[in-house]
Formats: C-alpha cells, sequence, structure tokens
C-alpha cells in the first residue's frame, strides 16, 4: 500500500467586501445631494417671488400716503405757577412772571387725523406715536395702534395726549406764563412719525417713514385753538 499523501496546507483568504460603510457613504452623499437641490429650488422660488413682487410695484407706481392732522380740541389747558398752590390761566398777572421760578402745564388735546391711501394697492401702517412740545421740551405722548387701509380711500385716526402736569423750570417757566397773561396764546408743537408699507399680493415692501409737523397755539382763557399751520414731509399742508 502506498503511503498517504501529505495533506495541503494551502491558506484560502476570503476577500473583505465593506459593504455597509459603502453603503452608508452613498446614502450620506445622496442626502446631501437632496439637501443641495431643495436649497437651490428654494432659493430660486425666492427671487422669483421677489421679482415678481418688484415688478408689481414698478407697475403700479406707489406713492406716499398723506397722513395729516385735520382737527385739534382743546378739552383743557390749566398753568400753575410756583407763586401759588393752584391758579387759574384767567387770573395770572404781568406781576407773576418776574417772581416764577418754575410752573406747571396741565393739557388734554384730542387729535383728529385724516390718512390718505392714493395709490392702488392697500398700506399697512404700523404703530404710530405723536409728541407735544413746548419751546422744545416734550410736554405728553400718544400713540395710535396700526391698521390696513384700502388702496384709493381715506381714514379718520384720533389720538389724545394728556399732560399732567408737566414742570417747567426758570426760562421756560417764565415764557409760559408770559404767553398765557400778556398774549393768551400757547404755542405748542404736534410731531409724529408714521411706519408704513405698500402691501402687494400679500408682501410688504420696504417700510416708508410719513412726519407729521404742525404748529398749534391754544388760548388759555377760551380753552380753546386759534391756529393750526402743518407741515407734511416739510411741505405746507
Amino acid at each position: 500500500m502506498p503511503p498517504p499523501r501529505p495533506q495541503s496546507t494551502q491558506n484560502h483568504h476570503n476577500p473583505y467586501h465593506p459593504t455597509s460603510s459603502s453603503s452608508s457613504s452613498a446614502k450620506s452623499a445622496s442626502f446631501k445631494g437632496c439637501c443641495c437641490c431643495l436649497f437651490l429650488l428654494f432659493s430660486f422660488l425666492a427671487l422669483l417671488a421677489l421679482a415678481i413682487v418688484l415688478v408689481v410695484i414698478l407697475a403700479v407706481k406707489p406713492k406716499k400716503p398723506q397722513f395729516d392732522l385735520q382737527q385739534v380740541g382743546v378739552q383743557y389747558m390749566g398753568i400753575t405757577p410756583s407763586t401759588a398752590s393752584s391758579l387759574d390761566p384767567t387770573t395770572i398777572t404781568s406781576n407773576t412772571i418776574s417772581s416764577t421760578q418754575s410752573a406747571s402745564i396741565s393739557l388734554t388735546i384730542h387729535m383728529l387725523f385724516t390718512a390718505v391711501n392714493p395709490n392702488k394697492v392697500g398700506i399697512k401702517y404700523g404703530e404710530s406715536r405723536f409728541t407735544v412740545m413746548y419751546r422744545g421740551i416734550p410736554l405728553g405722548k400718544a400713540s395710535v395702534p396700526g391698521f390696513y387701509q384700502e388702496s384709493h380711500s381715506s381714514r379718520n385716526v384720533e389720538a389724545t395726549i394728556a399732560v399732567d402736569r408737566a414742570n417747567l423750570m426758570q426760562a421756560d417757566a417764565a415764557s409760559l406764563i408770559k404767553d398765557a397773561s400778556l398774549n393768551d396764546r400757547i404755542e405748542l408743537r404736534v410731531l409724529g412719525d408714521v411706519g408704513a408699507k405698500i402691501r402687494v399680493l400679500n408682501f410688504d415692501s420696504p417700510g416708508v417713514q410719513v412726519s407729521v409737523d404742525c404748529a398749534i397755539a391754544i388760548s388759555p382763557r377760551k380753552q380753546s385753538l386759534t391756529s393750526k399751520q402743518c407741515g407734511f414731509d416739510g411741505l405746507s399742508v
């Protein structure tokens, strides 16, 4: 019997296939590609919508809205110099002026504004704020909530400014007493900024600022308005 042949000791190596790693890398690359495509799509749609809005805005040629002070109603005005605890403007004399070191003014005025929209599209107004001043000194403020106004329309807007014993010192106090006693004329200034946006296809344009600047004069004795002169964005109205 022939001797048995020695068995071959040959090592067999199975090739390594990183199937899981390759699959994960492919999915990650595919996800990044989808995100990039979506980003480009949304960017294109946003730019397209913006371009449409700009074309429409240029087509309608929007104009600045008008916000004018029409009426001023004086509900109360009281002036108290430092020489008296309570003094009505009708009893103030010229002798009171020289001895006055300070004075306080109380005032309640009701203002009626008219908002006019001359455009073919609507206007969205933000909150408006108004300040009444004497010789550059703020006395009181009033605010008007925002609202939406249709195209080619006008709307009345009301605001009330209440001033409770605003103190004035020295020269300003003396001027106040003099204006009330000798001239029967207190000159005040009403300032306001109104923010507005043109609305086109449910999109709001960049904001435009409408300024209100009015000089009013009040008679303390008659408790009434004697004159009113307004400027609208620097133009006399």
